[in-house]
């Protein structure tokens, strides 16, 4: 079912004309509201929605021209914040707004430029357009990481402004009151993935796996990882980034998770390079996963886009 490993371009034919964004929303139960937000994105094309309820958030993958994904990433943004209001928000998922994150992927590496551009120009846009002020992470910010922002939620990040130790990139000076802040950044296919723990397994022992499996902690190049517990499912899971799924396949992932603790199924968040499940483990189930839509090689050439 899952196809061999490409190289690390991923050669696709209209890639080269296209870039991908994959805003990520803090709200994961009201899909009337998020189909709403959906269409706000055009005209750029939406190939995937994944809702989480346990982590308030649903991750968009879109992907439109260059010179036309910054207009179509700041339309949907002012949606977001019009619609959003996370004081009090639920969800478990670091974040510190209603439009959290906002990267745009490169798909080849002929495409960094453009994408960094695109990044900031949608950064400068969302700014002026959503009245959310704009932090830049990742490469447009000489490494600065999401977790360094999202300390302490908005309220650590307010008080990090107002003492001076932070200054928005584009946009207000000081957080929007019901929408927070948005990071913006330009970065390759990096793969959301979350592995849920068998049942008895502890909120602990997950934190403990996530520890040792975040490359700060000695793990795999790349790997960021937190220790989350599920109410909707009762379980417990470790929730990855691997920033270069080329390098640290998905395999790789699971099975280090499963050396520890006992493993009830994976989860991807979003869509991931062929490359990724270079060799998968057969019975670890990925409910939901159709590799039609979720392969980017695949998602990027069908006409509707999933």
């Amino acid at each position: 079912m899952l196809a061999a490993a490409l190289p690390r371009s991923i050669a696709v034919a209209p890639v080269r004309t296209m870039l991908m964004s994959v805003p990520n929303v803090s709200e994961g139960s009201d899909t009337g509201l998020l189909d709403e937000i959906g269409r706000a994105f055009a005209p750029a094309r939406l190939l995937d929605v994944h809702r989480d309820p346990d982590h308030g958030r649903a991750v968009l993958t879109l992907v439109s021209r260059q010179g036309e994904l910054a207009r179509s990433l700041a339309a949907g943004a002012a949606a977001v914040v019009e619609r959003i209001d996370i004081s009090g928000h639920p969800g478990i998922h670091p974040h510190v707004g209603a439009i959290d994150v906002v990267p745009v992927v490169y798909l080849t590496p002929e495409q960094r430029g453009a994408a960094c551009a695109e990044a900031l120009l949608a950064a400068h846009l969302i700014g002026d357009g959503a009245g959310v002020p704009v932090f830049l992470y990742g490469e447009l910010a000489a490494g600065r990481e999401r977790a360094e922002l999202r300390a302490g939620g908005v309220e650590g990040l307010t008080e990090r402004i107002a003492g001076g130790l932070l200054h928005p990139d584009f946009g207000p000076s000081k957080p929007h009151p019901t929408a927070g802040a948005t990071l913006v950044s330009a970065r390759p296919p990096m793969v959301a993935f979350n592995v849920d723990l068998a049942p008895g397994e502890s909120l602990h022992r997950a934190r403990e796996i996530a520890a040792e499996l975040r490359e700060s902690g000695g793990g795999p190049k790349g790997v960021r990882a937190i220790g989350l517990w599920l109410d909707a499912r009762a379980r417990a899971q470790v929730s990855c980034n691997v920033h270069d799924p080329f390098d640290v396949p998905l395999a790789k992932i699971v099975e280090f998770v499963r050396e520890r603790a006992g493993v009830t199924c994976a989860e991807l968040v979003g869509l991931a390079p062929r490359a990724a499940f270079d060799g998968f483990p057969p019975d670890i189930e990925i409910p939901g996963y159709d590799p039609a839509r979720h392969l980017l090689e695949n998602a990027l050439v069908s006409p509707a886009g999933g």
